[in-house]
């Protein structure tokens, strides 16, 4: 029961569920395409990462004091998670396009010489999840949302 209680914990997962969820009329409106399994997958807008930090900072300094300890602690990982789903992952998911393309390209080279007797293994080869990170924007938003659903879930606490 003390976990379910746990009013920072409690508004970040909330704040996962919510910025997960809303990828899917964000992305319809934008679109035009209805996927449900954006809100089972990573990137998109908003960042369910910042969305998450961000609410769990803002939750511990609700409860904690924004002077506190604890809440310099949750703000600086705040801000290295934001910086890493920006950076990184965004980089790493650009490197997995170029890497399926050139991957793609060379098979479209090679198609003749291929050996068919391994068309079976090259037809079941995946391709690089290319959505890993976030533009700043979704980061932007993530942290956004983040803020909100810690005040909103607060005030009605």
């Amino acid at each position: 029961m003390e976990l379910i209680s746990n009013y920072p914990l409690m508004a970040a997962l909330l704040a996962i569920i919510i910025a997960q969820v809303i990828k899917i009329p964000i992305h319809y409106f934008a679109t035009r395409e209805f996927i449900p399994g954006l809100a089972f997958s990573t990137g998109g807008m908003p960042s369910s990462h910042s969305a998450a930090v961000t609410s769990l900072s803002t939750a511990i300094g609700i409860v904690e004091g924004f002077g506190s300890t604890l809440f310099a602690v949750a703000a600086v990982f705040s801000v290295i998670t934001m910086y890493d789903a920006s950076g990184v992952r965004r980089h790493a998911g650009t490197h997995a396009t170029v890497l399926n393309q050139l991957v793609k390209d060379f098979q479209v080279l090679i198609e003749g010489a291929k050996n068919w007797e391994n068309k079976e293994k090259y037809e079941k080869r995946e391709d690089l999840k290319e959505l890993l990170g976030h533009q700043p924007i979704e980061v932007f938003f993530g942290a956004i949302t983040g803020i909100l659903v810690a005040i909103i879930f607060h005030l009605l606490l």
